[in-house]
C-alpha cells in the first residue's frame, strides 16, 4: 500500500518558475490524506514558495525545501541542514567574478541577494513568490546558510563546469533545470529529506511513490519503489525511474494520482 507521495514542483508539477498549478491538485491531495497517504512537495524552492503553490491545503502537505536542506510542514522547521560559512563565503568570492552569473544565497526563512537586476528579483518575488532580502554585501549577512543558488538565463549546467569542479568536495552541487547550479551542504538532497520523512512517518521505500524531471529529482526518485518520470524529464531522470507519466503540460502527475485514488 502507498503511504507517502513525493513529488517536485517545476517541471513535474508547474512550468519552471511560475505557480499556475492545476486546483485540481488540492482535492487529490485531500482525497489522499483521507485514505491515509502523506503528500510531500520537494523543491529546490524556499520553503514560503512552496506554501504559495500549496495554499488551499498548506497544512496537510509536507515541505522538503532548498533540494533536501530544509524539511517541514506549515511553516514548522523538522530538520535543517546549514552549509559551513566559510565554504559559503568562497562561493560568494568567486560567483562575484563573472558577469554573466547571479547569485542567490538562502538562509532557512529568507532568500539573499545582492544583484541590482530589478527584473531578476521581481521574478523571484512575484514568480516563484520568495521572501527575498536585497543586501549590499551578501558576506556581511548574519545568518545560518542552508543553500547557494548559482542562476544563469540559459546553459548554466556548461557555464558552471569549473564551479562545479572546484567545489565537489565540499558542496552536493545538483543541476536544477536549465538556469539554475543548487549547492548545499555534502550528503544533503532530495531523496536524503525523503528517507528522514521516511523513518519519522515508519513509512518504507516500497511504500513510496516519487515523480521528477530533472538531476536534482534522482536521489529522490532511487528512495522510492514506485518512481515516476514526467514524459518532459531529461533522459538521466527517465533512466532512473522505473515509470514514466505524462508531461507537466498534461497534468501526468496528477493523472496517476487520481488511478491510485
Amino acid at each position: 500500500m502507498i503511504k507517502l507521495i513525493t513529488s517536485d514542483i517545476d517541471g513535474t508539477l508547474v512550468h519552471d518558475g511560475r505557480n499556475d498549478i492545476n486546483p485540481e491538485i488540492y482535492d487529490v491531495i485531500l482525497k489522499l490524506r483521507s485514505k491515509g497517504i502523506q503528500f510531500a512537495a520537494a523543491s529546490g524552492r524556499q520553503w514560503a514558495s512552496i506554501e504559495s503553490i500549496f495554499e488551499p491545503v498548506k497544512e496537510k502537505v509536507f515541505y522538503l525545501s532548498d533540494n533536501g536542506a530544509y524539511v517541514g510542514c506549515h511553516g514548522r522547521n523538522l530538520f535543517l541542514n546549514p552549509i559551513k560559512r566559510q565554504t559559503v563565503l568562497d562561493m560568494i568570492t568567486d560567483v562575484r567574478k563573472r558577469e554573466d552569473l547571479e547569485l542567490m544565497v538562502s538562509g532557512p526563512n529568507v532568500v539573499y541577494l545582492e544583484t541590482k537586476d530589478k527584473e531578476f528579483i521581481d521574478w523571484l518575488v512575484n514568480g516563484y513568490k520568495f521572501r527575498v532580502s536585497v543586501v549590499p554585501d551578501l558576506t556581511q549577512v548574519n545568518s545560518e546558510f542552508i543553500k547557494i543558488s548559482v542562476y544563469r538565463k540559459a546553459d548554466v549546467e556548461l557555464h558552471t563546469k569549473s564551479l562545479q569542479e572546484k567545489y565537489k568536495d565540499r558542496l552536493k552541487i545538483t543541476i536544477a533545470g536549465n538556469m539554475w547550479m543548487d549547492c548545499m551542504k555534502p550528503g544533503i538532497n532530495k531523496g536524503q529529506a525523503v528517507k528522514l520523512l521516511q523513518e519519522g512517518l515508519g513509512i518504507k521505500p516500497e511504500e513510496t511513490m516519487a515523480f521528477g524531471d530533472q538531476l536534482n529529482d534522482v536521489e529522490m526518485l532511487k528512495q522510492a519503489y514506485y518512481s515516476f518520470a514526467v514524459g518532459n524529464a531529461r533522459k538521466e531522470v527517465k533512466a532512473a525511474a522505473r515509470f514514466q507519466t505524462d508531461t507537466n503540460q498534461n497534468d501526468g502527475v496528477i493523472k496517476i494520482l487520481k488511478l491510485l485514488l
